[in-house]
């Protein structure tokens, strides 16, 4: 669907921007020349450039927290069955004029003076900044602010502090970057107040765990106790990674089933396209993508490749015995996080959950449990693209390029499909425990991933044009990387081995947002 002229700016973030090697932003001060949206201003998007001031919205509503999926409008009805279940994915079907773009994205939030993590009361007076400036409401969690909502976008916190935008479903890639430059441009306009600055990085480059903020999040509480367990890099994943997600709609079973397939067999090249996480307590830590690795290494039974997705039988229902059998981490009754104990979905549909006896689910309580599973593409009413890390704006915007362009597109998608019916779930697995330390020189079927990449990026900028709005320009970083062979963390690296002098602290202005 065409959009009107006046939606399309295709070059708006290449334009009148002072840049430094990795293409972050460098505008500084009051967000002057930058696009600052206003409340409910994608519904539909209305792009408007302010010149030296950023007006103030007041009038926040605090939102009582519910659960992670409040918003969702889905019959609480009890003793819920598997036909539920089934129906609940197929509810996601749309016709294709109605497949959007949800793209999600966190950062790191830092002192700028001593470049050590936000602590809460930072994070709070951020959120509180934002919501008072730009008309958020704010989402409460007792007396404590933890996060903020507007229309259809969310600004959340996960376990480490990192600062998330998870953004409203858009029409166009032009809305989408458009959002994300908007929300950091509303997050440098209030942080810079404050001394703080947020870095565009996959994983944390200096801080150790220890040194994380705890926040008055009781969830976070329960899924620490639980992850802990299982897995001795889950800590990490939870609070010093950092990634870029792009959310896509299926217009039938049997079209979600091509695109988890085609999407979730394409993560690894994704990753390392987006290879962004090279350091660890100040050092390069041997991989380019810390972030995937540490995923390699928290609870199997709900992350990984899922190779039963290449299996004949793979559908909707397929997918749901899967996550009845995933060890459930927590539920949500009176306002409160109630510890499962790794009780499952499927003791739970029994009446048999120890800390809720004779109890039954809600589907708001299988939305919830669908959250806690992080298998590299996740299916809830729509495909979740997981294997890449965070970066600067430009691979923020390129994320949703590079599967809008493959998956929204037919000929694309059945090239990728018929590229990867001959790999073997070795080979799958292979390159999602190879490609992290690689990136694009793993060897694969007698040449190397970048060969792979070229294919993709190609098909991708071919979907993209055949939309006609004129959005393949967000793949220019993708096909650089690809066209020099060098990574986003391989540049990192070569920084830190000459002009940096083996100092990681410049990773955090070089890639400041």
């Amino acid at each position: 669907m065409a959009l009107p002229s006046s939606t399309v700016l295709p070059h708006f973030m290449l334009s009148g921007w002072a840049t430094n090697d990795l293409g972050v932003s460098k505008k500084k001060g009051t967000c002057g020349g930058v696009i600052c949206l206003q409340r409910n201003s994608f519904e539909p998007l209305k792009l408007r450039v302010h010149s030296t001031r950023v007006p103030s919205n007041r009038g926040q509503r605090r939102i009582v927290a519910a659960n992670p999926t409040e918003a969702a409008v889905i019959p609480n009805k009890p003793l819920i069955t598997k036909e539920d279940l089934v129906a609940y994915f197929a509810s996601g079907c749309k016709p294709k004029t109605e497949w959007r773009i949800g793209t999600e994205h966190e950062k790191f939030g830092f002192e700028l003076g001593s470049l050590r993590p936000m602590r809460y009361g930072q994070i709070a007076e951020l959120l509180n900044g934002i919501a008072e400036r730009f008309g958020w409401d704010k989402i409460m969690e007792g007396d404590n602010v933890i996060g903020l909502k507007q229309g259809k976008q969310k600004v959340t916190l996960e376990p480490g502090g990192q600062l998330e935008l998870s953004g409203a479903p858009l029409e166009s890639l032009h809305q989408t970057c458009a959002e994300i430059n908007s929300h950091l441009c509303q997050v440098k306009a209030v942080a810079g107040t404050m001394g703080i600055g947020f870095l565009a990085i996959g994983f944390q480059p200096k801080w150790e765990d220890k040194d994380t903020p705890l926040l008055p999040m009781a969830r976070f509480g329960i899924a620490r106790k639980f992850f802990s367990k299982r897995g001795t890099l889950a800590l990490d994943v939870m609070h010093r990674t950092c990634t870029v997600q792009v959310n896509l709609d299926y217009s039938s079973e049997v079209d979600m089933v091509r695109k988890f397939r085609a999407s979730l067999a394409l993560q690894p090249v994704a990753t390392a396209l987006f290879a962004n996480s090279p350091f660890t307590k100040e050092k390069p830590n041997g991989f380019l993508s810390m972030r995937s690795h540490t995923w390699t290494d928290i609870d199997e039974r709900r992350t990984g490749m899922i190779p039963f997705v290449f299996n004949d039988s793979f559908g909707f229902e397929r997918y749901i015995d899967y996550a009845l059998d995933v060890p459930m981490v927590c539920v949500y009754r009176q306002k409160k996080y109630i510890d499962c104990a790794g009780m499952s979905f499927r003791d739970f549909m029994a009446g048999k959950l120890l800390s809720l006896p004779g109890e039954f689910p809600t589907l708001n309580d299988w939305e919830n449990h669908l959250t806690t599973i992080y298998p590299e593409v996740r299916l809830k009413r729509y495909l979740e693209m997981r294997g890449a890390d965070a970066g600067p704006l430009t691979m923020l915007c390129a994320l949703p390029a590079f599967w809008v362009g493959l998956l929204y597109d037919e000929v694309s998608l059945q090239n990728v499909l018929e590229m990867i019916s001959d790999w073997t779930s070795e080979e799958r697995k292979m390159l999602r425990d190879e490609v992290p330390k690689t990136g694009l020189n793993t060897p694969f079927q007698g040449g190397l991933l970048k060969d792979v990449a070229e294919s993709v990026i190609k098909w991708a900028k071919d979907g993209l044009e055949r939309r006609s709005l004129e959005e393949s320009v967000y793949l220019n970083e993708l096909a650089e990387v690809v066209a020099t062979g060098v990574t986003p963390a391989e540049k990192l690296l070569q920084m830190y081995n000459e002009k940096w002098g083996h100092n990681v602290d410049h990773v955090f202005e070089e890639l400041r947002y």
